[in-house]
This record gives structure tokens, C-alpha cells and sequence, in this order.
């Protein structure tokens, strides 16, 4: 089974073993905008605490009321389209909040900030938590123009063996990819595509694992279900807060984060009952009938190498964004 990350409202990611509910980035590269042609940092280590603390704040305040709008001006791209469709889930089924909520910690944060030209902006925390303490939590922020807050577009938990050795310059700050680069194995704009090419069709671009040969094979032997017919359609997410960015490493390559989007379609056989779990329900457009349709947003962090070689996934998470029944 595939070992997948669930964020349901940002709670405790965990392992999935079933059913793989699903989080890509801003654009790298010097961008001109208002003729900002000077390459700067994209942030000074104070707005960098600031914008986490905010975030942190904004965050558990959300989850303990199970209130998507007390979080939503500090998420964007895949986080919030798997943030917000957790929190508005959760609140439908506990409408008077989360009484037992342990808020979330974030500590030992580092931080990488590339120099780069014009917006939009980004940096990479990279934290500890209080919850799967195993891992190191990796966001992204985001900033489309000064007069914007800082958001977090992308959230991934890595073992801290796996992350990749960054290359800074001397003052501490990081070289970002552009999402067209040719230096890559691949540029970075493609990997949404070749991704979901390759769960599709297979291929070697992407070493094997849990998500990419792990997954699927999984999901290759669940279309042939018992009473039920499962059909997959997955498509690369590239616009606007879900464009992919990266870091280039020490070796040359980089670490690169990108978003996908996934339908999972189930079409129950006749006198065969469809289950909608509770928290698909409150996500549900249309009434489930003889079919059902899962979105799914899905955010990955990978090591794309330089020159050639195979992708390695590094972390994927992925959320429940919304459901249809038909």
C-alpha cells in the first residue's frame, strides 16, 4: 500500500493504508514585475519567524473552532484546497469545534531563503512538530506581491536522513530553480505531468517507491474490485499558488516541490450499495445513486537530479477536496 500522508484540516499525518485521500507551488526562477529586475532575498529571517508564527496561530485558532475562515488568509495552493476542505468536513460532522485538540508546535525552525528576482516570493521553513516528531515538516511561503501576507502553499513531512544538501552562497541564501530548467532530469513545470503520466502508463522517470510503483500497483489492482468499478483520472496542477518550485542542491540537482490533482471515479454494479465515509458527506455535491466521485489534491516534494537519472519522491501528502455523486 501505498505510504501516504493524510492531512485532514493540517491533524496528525499519518500513514495511509487504503484509499489515498490527497496537496504544488509558486514559480520560480527571476520573474520581472513593475520592473523589479534587482535579485534579493525573498525575505529576511524576521519576516520569515513572523509569517511561520502567524501561520501557527491562524492555524490552531482554525482547528480548534473547525473554522476554515480563521486560517484562510495564511494558506494557499495545495495547502488550503486540503486545509480548508478538512476543516469545512470536520465542522459539519463537530459543529462545536475540537474540545480535545493538542495545538500544534512548531520548533527548531530553519530557514531557506532564496535570492531571486521580482514576485512572486517564496522561502521553505524547515521545523520540528509535536506530532510525528520522526519527521521534519517542510513549508512553503508564498507572497504575490508586497502589499500580500505571507501564506503557506505546501506542507510535507521528510525523514531528516532524506533531505538533500542545499546549495547557499555566503551569506546563507539559496539559489532557486527555474520551473523551465534543462538542467534537470526534469524541468521542474513537467513533473506534474510526468507524474501523472506515470500513473497511468508506468515509466522511468521516477525511482520506485511508495508513491510512485507502491501506489501504483495498489491502485492498478483496486479498479477490479468486487461490485464495483474504480476509474482513475489525474491531471498536473502548474497555475498560479500551485506552480512548482525548487531549491537547487549542493550536487547540482534540486528539491523540488509540485501539486497534482486526482478524481477517483467508483461506479457500483447494479443491487451493489455505494459506502460514502462520514467525512466525504459533508463534501458532497449530487446524490450518490450509482456513482460517486472523490477530488483529491495531492503536494509532493521530490530530488530531481541533476543532468539525468530517476526523480525520488521524498514526501507526498494528499487531501480530500471534494466529492459528487451521481
Amino acid at each position: 500500500m501505498s505510504k501516504v500522508r493524510r492531512l485532514r484540516s493540517l491533524s496528525r499525518p499519518a500513514t495511509a493504508a487504503a484509499a489515498v485521500t490527497v496537496l504544488t507551488v509558486t514559480a520560480s526562477g527571476c520573474v520581472t514585475v513593475h520592473g523589479e529586475r534587482e535579485v534579493v532575498p525573498s525575505a529576511t529571517k524576521a519576516e520569515a519567524e513572523r509569517a511561520l508564527k502567524d501561520f501557527l496561530t491562524a492555524y490552531n485558532k482554525a482547528e480548534k473552532a473547525y473554522d476554515p475562515a480563521l486560517d484562510a488568509a495564511r494558506v494557499t495552493g495545495p495547502l488550503s484546497a486540503i486545509n480548508q476542505a478538512g476543516l469545512k468536513s470536520n465542522r459539519a460532522r463537530h459543529p462545536d469545534g475540537n474540545p480535545g485538540q493538542v495545538p500544534l508546535k512548531l520548533t527548531d525552525a530553519k530557514f531557506t531563503i532564496p535570492k531571486k528576482a521580482g514576485w512572486p516570493r517564496w522561502f521553505v521553513a524547515d521545523t520540528q512538530a509535536n506530532r510525528r516528531e520522526d519527521m521534519r515538516w517542510l513549508f512553503v511561503f508564498t507572497k504575490g506581491s508586497a502589499d500580500q501576507l505571507w501564506e503557506a502553499s505546501y506542507l510535507n513531512l521528510v525523514s531528516p536522513e532524506k533531505l538533500p544538501e542545499l546549495k547557499k552562497d555566503k551569506d546563507g541564501f539559496a539559489e532557486p530553480v527555474a520551473v523551465n530548467s534543462k538542467a534537470l532530469a526534469v524541468a521542474p513545470k513537467n513533473l506534474g505531468r510526468e507524474y501523472t503520466s506515470y500513473l497511468k502508463s508506468g515509466g522511468d522517470v521516477f525511482a520506485p517507491g511508495d508513491h510512485t510503483s507502491t501506489w501504483k500497483a495498489f491502485r492498478d489492482k483496486n479498479t477490479k474490485r468486487r461490485g464495483i468499478a474504480v476509474q482513475y483520472i489525474d491531471e498536473p496542477k502548474n497555475d498560479g499558488t500551485f506552480a512548482p518550485v525548487g531549491l537547487r542542491t549542493q550536487d547540482g540537482g534540486a528539491m523540488v516541490f509540485f501539486s497534482t490533482h486526482h478524481y477517483e471515479k467508483q461506479t457500483a454494479a447494479k443491487g451493489v450499495n455505494l459506502t460514502v465515509e462520514p467525512e466525504v458527506k459533508p463534501l458532497l455535491t449530487g446524490e450518490v445513486r450509482q456513482s460517486v466521485t472523490l477530488e483529491r489534491v495531492s503536494n509532493q516534494v521530490v530530488v530531481d537530479p541533476a543532468g539525468s537519472g530517476k526523480v525520488a519522491f521524498l514526501s507526498r501528502i494528499q487531501g480530500l477536496t471534494g466529492a459528487k455523486g451521481e
